[in-house]
């Protein structure tokens, strides 16, 4: 039977596949058209969505950017006729498609299932070998010392950022012999440009929920919650139906999956959107129903956590990994990766790159191969120049250091971290300071204020940077930005304060030349800063053609028709539109 598939992940439905589906559907209903047609989520390539995957008996097709009049012409041409658009088609393994690599680079654990499965139906997801991991343990009587020495000996570290032993997590909750116990997902995914958490929470909630059902098994935890921001409404549904699902299997509830005496439930916890938030003991405050505050440690939510309740506590790649590594072992998982960092990581590739969307690589791959191969290079061909990773707790990558193999430690080396996947690229017309600005922002304002020196200490270094970037940079900024940097990280209580420098730190660190164009010449080298740029007129270029003065809006340009034009610069407040608007390349930008 040919079956045809639609991705209505976020990205998909923001791209109008909802549209190509109602479409498809209705010519399926008029036409008596005999194929069946799916629901999935995103398979990674948000840059090409709408997707449409045909199945037939020849084999499988993935076309993209199917609108809806595109939807019509695969219908007709590949359905009907029998005869594939090769034009549209980005995937397949029958001949070479455009974007084969993008698929055949990756090792997928985590998005194993990721739009190749209806996410809203269990049936689906037990098809694809789901909470199958969960009925072994049952079956076989694994007890929960070696499911925890299984997690140890595949070398999983939690992916949420830290990078900490994920077995070692559980194995400090198992020990702790409490009546009361509990599992939290963190599905708090803050970072600018980043997606993975919500990618996965659309694609495949159950392998999370099976993943949390194995952890709360093994630390014999009694309750389980996914604290997941409101701003994910989509991925919220998708896990409340996947609650609701497991409930009438038995796998959640009173005697979980058969296990007399076990009884372990979830629910969601909306939050309100607060970066700090990602932090677990300021989770867990607003968990409780408190204003989401780190508090200090130890304890650890190991000894005391949720209710003062021994709490385990991963994010969503971590428990997605989990059922996989039970199915298949510790050494099929270890095989991948490094010597300290095993198995795979999921990235989310944003900012100047031609394939922005989801990828799954093992770790080891160098952030270069990254880039170029699987995200296809940068836009229109300009130049590299850096990459944030980590987010705003990350740093930045420069081109030169772009062949850093993907791992933890080697990653930490750079100045930046792993974080939990968000991949930022950046290109020649990028501006350094200006990114370091933007991310020091985003943590000033999400700062929860606890502690005076990440409170007060990011607002004066982003005061410095705005100097900087409105062309009053002074002697001495570059280094009072580098000491407010370091007394920031030594005396904040969580990991917002500790890492919210690491932007400045590493622009500082490999542009310091950027830095020093803006203080001392008071020129922006990307071009990007508008208080440091320059508008002028090539008089050899210009034809007089008055499409500039006709256009300016503080009334800088003079000149008359045929006859070279002139700008005041004491008028000019820089707002670019005579650049945009010439047709002739005659105004110079400095």
């Amino acid at each position: 039977m040919t079956t045809v598939t639609v991705g209505l992940g976020s990205c998909g439905i923001a791209a109008g596949a909802h549209k190509t589906y109602e479409k498809i559907k209705a010519l399926k209903e008029q036409e008596n058209l005999a194929f069946e047609l799916h629901k999935t989520s995103c398979v990674g390539m948000c840059y090409r969505e709408p997707l449409v995957e045909i199945t037939d008996e020849t084999g499988t097709y993935l076309y993209g950017d199917i609108n809806e009049d595109r939807a019509v012409e695969v219908i007709e041409k590949h359905i009907n006729q029998n005869d594939p658009i090769r034009d549209y088609i980005v995937y397949t393994d029958l001949f070479d498609a455009a974007e084969n690599d993008f698929i055949n680079s990756q090792v997928k654990i985590v998005l194993r299932n990721c739009g190749y499965m209806d996410p809203e139906s269990i049936a689906d997801y037990e098809h694809r070998h789901g909470y199958t991991a969960m009925k072994k343990i049952v079956m076989d009587k694994i007890s929960r010392e070696d499911i925890i020495k299984t997690i140890l000996e595949s070398g999983l570290r939690g992916r949420g950022g830290g990078g900490f032993s994920t077995g070692m997590k559980w194995k400090f909750a198992n020990a702790n012999k409490s009546e009361q116990k509990y599992v939290i997902c963190n599905a708090d995914e803050g970072d600018p440009g980043a997606f993975m958490d919500r990618s996965v929470l659309e694609g495949d909630p159950h392998s999370v929920l099976e993943g949390m059902i194995i952890a709360a098994y093994a630390i014999e935890a009694t309750g389980g919650v996914i604290y997941c921001r409101a701003e994910y409404p989509l991925a919220i549904k998708r896990l409340n139906i996947a609650i609701g699902q497991a409930h009438e299997k038995g796998y959640l509830g009173k005697n979980a999956f058969g296990i007399k005496g076990w009884d372990f439930d979830v629910y969601i916890k909306e939050g309100a959107g607060a970066f700090v938030c990602g932090e677990e003991t300021a989770l867990i405050a607003s968990i409780e129903g408190e204003r989401g505050m780190p508090r200090k440690r130890p304890p650890f939510p190991a000894a005391s956590g949720l209710w003062k309740k021994p709490t385990n506590i991963n994010n969503v790649e971590t428990f997605a990994n989990v059922p996989w590594i039970i199915l298949n072992g510790a050494p099929a998982y270890a095989k991948y990766g490094t010597e300290k960092s095993k198995g795979t990581k999921v990235f989310a590739l944003a900012g100047k790159i031609r394939r922005s969307g989801l990828v799954e690589v093992p770790m080891g791959m160098t952030i270069r191969d990254v880039i170029f191969k699987l995200g296809g290079g940068i836009k229109n061909d300009k130049r590299f120049k850096a990459v944030q990773l980590g987010g705003p707790s990350g740093g930045c990558i420069p081109e030169y250091l772009s062949d850093t193999i993907v791992d933890y430690d080697s990653v930490n080396a750079t100045g930046a971290i792993m974080g939990s996947g968000g991949m930022v690229v950046m290109d020649e017309t990028t501006c350094m300071v200006d990114v370091a600005k933007f991310f020091l922002d985003f943590t000033r304002k999400e700062s929860c204020g606890k502690c005076t020196f990440c409170r007060m200490g990011t607002m004066r270094m982003l005061e410095i940077l705005e100097r900087i970037t409105n062309a009053q940079g002074r002697e001495g900024d570059i280094e009072k930005l580098e000491e407010l940097a370091y007394q920031i990280k030594d005396n904040s209580l969580c990991g917002l304060g500790q890492t919210a420098p690491n932007p400045v730190l590493t622009t500082i660190k490999y542009f310091r030349d950027e830095y020093e164009a803006h203080i001392f010449h008071k020129k922006c080298p990307a071009k990007v800063c508008r208080p440091l740029l320059t508008y002028t007129v090539d008089q050899e270029k210009c034809t007089g053609c008055l499409v500039c003065l006709k256009n300016c809006p503080s009334k800088a340009i003079t000149g008359e028709r045929k006859k070279p034009h002139f700008i005041n610069q004491e008028l000019c407040t820089k707002c670019g539109v005579c650049f945009t608007k010439c047709k002739f390349s005659s105004i110079v930008l400095t």
